[in-house]
C-alpha cells in the first residue's frame, strides 16, 4: 500500500512515523497500511505535509475517494524536464487544432459530423490539464523539500493575482 511504501522509503518505523504524524497512533498506522481501515482525508493530507509527499493527496482523491474517483485523475510525480516536454507537445498538437475547435463552437452545438474531432480535442485539453497538474505537484514536493523557498514563491505568485 502507498502509505506503507513512503513510510519505508523514508526509512521510519511505524512508531518513528507516528510519532511524525503526532495525531495518528501506531497502531492506526498499522491498519491504514494494511487496508483494515480506511484512511480519513485529514489523515492523507497530515501524512502528505510531515513525510514531504504532497502526492499522497492525488493518490487519495483519484483512487480512494468516490468522488475524485470520478473527476480526479492520477498524476504521477515526474521529473521537471519531463513535464515541460509533455506540455510543449502538448501544446503544439492544440495549435493545430484549435481552429478546428472553433469551427466546432461557433454554433454553439456539436452535430454529430463535429462529435468525433471534439471528443479527441477534448481528451487533448484533458492530457495538457494531467500535465499542468504534475507541474503544480511537482513544485509542492519541490517547495516541502525546501528546494524551493515557499515564502519567495507565494510572494511572486501574488504579483500574478
Amino acid at each position: 500500500m502507498i502509505y506503507r511504501d513512503i513510510r519505508e522509503k523514508l526509512e521510519l518505523t511505524r512508531e518513528e512515523a507516528a510519532e511524525l504524524l503526532e495525531s495518528i497512533s501506531p497502531e492506526r498506522l498499522v491498519r491504514i497500511e494494511n487496508g483494515k481501515f480506511p484512511i480519513q482525508p485529514d489523515e492523507v493530507c497530515i501524512m502528505a505535509q510531515k513525510y514531504k509527499e504532497p502526492s499522497l493527496c492525488n493518490y487519495y482523491c483519484a483512487n480512494e475517494c468516490p468522488i475524485g474517483q470520478k473527476y480526479v485523475p492520477e498524476v504521477k510525480m515526474q521529473d521537471l524536464s519531463d513535464i515541460v516536454l509533455q506540455m510543449l507537445a502538448f501544446v503544439n498538437t492544440m495549435k493545430n487544432k484549435q481552429d478546428r475547435l472553433i469551427e466546432i463552437a461557433a454554433d454553439g452545438e456539436i452535430t454529430d459530423e463535429e462529435l468525433l474531432d471534439f471528443i479527441r480535442i477534448r481528451e487533448d485539453l484533458s492530457r495538457i490539464s494531467v500535465t499542468a497538474q504534475a507541474l503544480t505537484l511537482w513544485t509542492e514536493k519541490m517547495i516541502a523539500e525546501g528546494k524551493i523557498d515557499w515564502n519567495r514563491y507565494e510572494k511572486l505568485k501574488k504579483t500574478f493575482d
